[in-house]
């Protein structure tokens, strides 16, 4: 069964977002996934931008209570 973790990354600017989710999947098992929370509206484009870029899988990107959410899923 995966995981998921959530990055509260709220009041973090970028690429604040983008740096802890780095860090995150570099501790996570394939398949696992990672949920980053972030009001910097950069990271709705740079973190699925980076996740194409790596060969990792978005999950879902919404938009709701003021922040972003941003799932990935652990692809290699």
């Amino acid at each position: 069964m995966s995981e998921r973790q959530v990055i509260d990354a709220r009041g973090a600017f970028c690429p604040g977002p983008l740096m802890e989710l780095i860090a995150a999947l570099r501790h996570s098992a394939i398949g696992d996934e990672v949920e980053v929370w972030s009001t910097d509206k950069g990271s709705a484009a740079d973190i699925p931008a980076w996740i194409k870029k790596v060969h990792h899988e978005l999950v879902s990107i919404n938009e709701a209570d003021g922040h972003w959410s941003i799932v990935i899923r652990k692809a290699k």
